[in-house]
């Protein structure tokens, strides 16, 4: 089983800078795991790493895909795996660096997505949950799939639609397909390693700091060229913090003072996600700055 090391942790907490000095370290190379630093032209707004930042480290999975394309946890761990797998066959440590915790669990685990139906199928069932309504869509779920209604709102139409797709194409329900991955042996042996605050009010104003940041540095043209190249604001790509709200400003000619703190506000909201999603991981080790640094350290010497 291949060794990795991942460098994981809430946004603003420097898994950039620590994950390219232990690839340096280490002779390693680094992967994104982050799930919308893999698009094109979207740079500042995702804290990509520059050039300066990578201190000469090769980086994987950055720029891979048009931010028109609707890119998936599927196809992230697909490609990933792949670099992953070259990074080690040419003797290097593989460091997985990034924030998006569906994304690495999946990657280690090497779980698999259940098979999509084609587009036709998918819009079929569109339609028809829209033709007879949430409530009796949700009743004909729970008769082949009771597991699966009874976690979803009648009102959530892209998770019960999925449902169906995944019956419909594969005949197995996709409760029982996610039992099926999650009893499969990991795909990686991983070492885990997550950057935080223990004060909540610094990590607060380290993202507060950081969209300043991306703001002074040109996020609104950043998106305002996303549009302008046709990328329609409903596209995945454009649902990250930072894209979402820019977009609606500048198409709404919202103020901007407001759309900058209501980005800092969602990305602290995102923070706490990412916190409770880790916390449930009782294999992370954590490093706190603060302790580090008190003990005359930097965190890279602490791991």
């Amino acid at each position: 089983m291949t060794n990795i090391i991942v460098i994981t942790g809430p946004t603003a907490t420097g898994k950039t800078t620590v994950g390219a000095m232990l690839a340096k370290l280490l002779d390693g190379e680094v992967v994104s795991a982050d799930s919308m630093q893999v698009y094109k032209y979207m740079d500042i707004g995702t804290a990509k790493p520059s050039e300066a930042e990578m201190l000469g480290i090769r980086h994987h999975m950055l720029s891979i895909v048009e931010p028109g394309d609707n890119y998936s946890a599927a196809r992230y761990i697909s490609d990933a795996a792949k670099c992953i797998d070259d990074i080690a066959a040419r003797g290097k440590v593989p460091i997985l660096v990034g924030g998006t915790g569906l994304y690495i669990d999946s990657l280690i685990s090497g779980r698999t997505f259940s098979a999509r139906g084609d587009a036709a199928l998918r819009k079929s069932l569109e339609d028809l949950y829209d033709r007879i309504g949430g409530e009796a869509m949700h009743k004909r779920l729970g008769k082949f799939d009771p597991i699966s209604a009874k976690k979803l709102s009648i009102n959530d139409k892209k998770r019960i639609v999925r449902a169906f797709e995944v019956f419909n194409t594969t005949g197995k329900t996709i409760s029982q397909h996610d039992i099926d991955s999650r009893s499969l042996p990991d795909r990686y042996n991983a070492t885990k390693i997550a950057l935080a605050f223990g004060s909540r009010a610094l990590l607060y104003s380290r993202i507060e700091k950081r969209v300043d940041s991306m703001v002074s540095n040109g996020l609104e043209n950043e998106v305002r060229s996303l549009l302008d190249m046709g990328i329609s604001p409903k596209a995945t790509a454009m649902q990250a913090i930072g894209y979402r709200q820019m977009a609606q400003a500048i198409m709404q000619e919202l103020p901007m003072e407001e759309t900058i703190e209501t980005i800092k506000m969602e990305t602290r909201r995102y923070a706490k996600r990412q916190l409770s999603w880790l916390r449930r991981d009782e294999t992370i080790r954590w490093v706190s700055w603060e302790t580090a640094l008190a003990l005359g350290k930097e965190p890279i010497e602490w791991l």
